[in-house]
């Protein structure tokens, strides 16, 4: 499968690329800043700013499918950041005919968080997860073939065991690692049939 990723040099996005890479698929990586790809064996490396929607369509034309590990430059503050490169990127699959996206949200973008302590965490996290719904109601209204991963809070752990919520909150909620994450992202787009159209919630698996 030809995947190219958005987000490359980013904490998942980096394990998504290596992730997708061990499984054996042709990988593109597209980031502002090459030098910061620092492994770079077996990916294809395209140079381009999300917020540029020219390269965007021109990167995603040829590809199968599209992973957005995309975040904010300033995630504590209003922004419509991530709604506007995800708006980038909906415009260049629907140029390209390309319908596959697998795409990294939060917990907490569904509003699914419930007690104190969860209604506090989106409190705090409002204005990240406003801007990734409006950036997934914008694939949503493209009708593109989607897979939302919500991971719970990120560590840079070994990849573990991890399980899949796809209602509400995982019970546990324990903090994932982003290669957890990845290995989702990249099984959700092998094997659309079981996540296609999923919004699924996600943490490491307990002891």
């Amino acid at each position: 499968m030809r995947i190219i990723v958005f987000g490359a040099t980013g904490g998942v996005g980096r394990q998504v690329v290596r992730r997708a890479r061990e499984a054996g698929h042709d990988v593109t990586a597209f980031v502002r800043s090459p030098e910061k790809v620092t492994d770079r064996e077996g990916i294809r490396i395209v140079q381009g700013d999300a917020f540029d929607a020219d390269a965007v369509a021109a990167a995603i034309a040829g590809q199968d499918a599209v992973v957005s590990c995309l975040s904010s430059s300033a995630p504590m503050k209003p922004s419509d950041e991530i709604t506007t490169m995800v708006g980038n990127i909906v415009d260049g699959m629907r140029t390209s005919g390309v319908e596959r996206i697998a795409y990294c949200a939060s917990l907490g973008v569904d509003g699914e968080l419930t007690g104190l302590i969860g209604r506090g965490i989106q409190w705090m996290l409002r204005h990240p997860l406003a801007d990734h719904r409006a950036a997934l109601d914008r694939i949503d209204s493209a009708g593109l073939d989607r897979t939302i991963a919500r991971p719970s809070s990120l560590n840079d752990k070994e990849f573990g065991p991890y399980v899949e919520a796809f209602d509400g909150a995982p019970e546990s909620n324990k903090p994932i690692p982003r290669a957890s994450v990845a290995d989702f992202l990249v099984k959700a787009l092998e094997q659309p049939d079981a996540y296609r159209g999923a919004s699924v919630g996600l943490a490491a698996r307990g002891a």
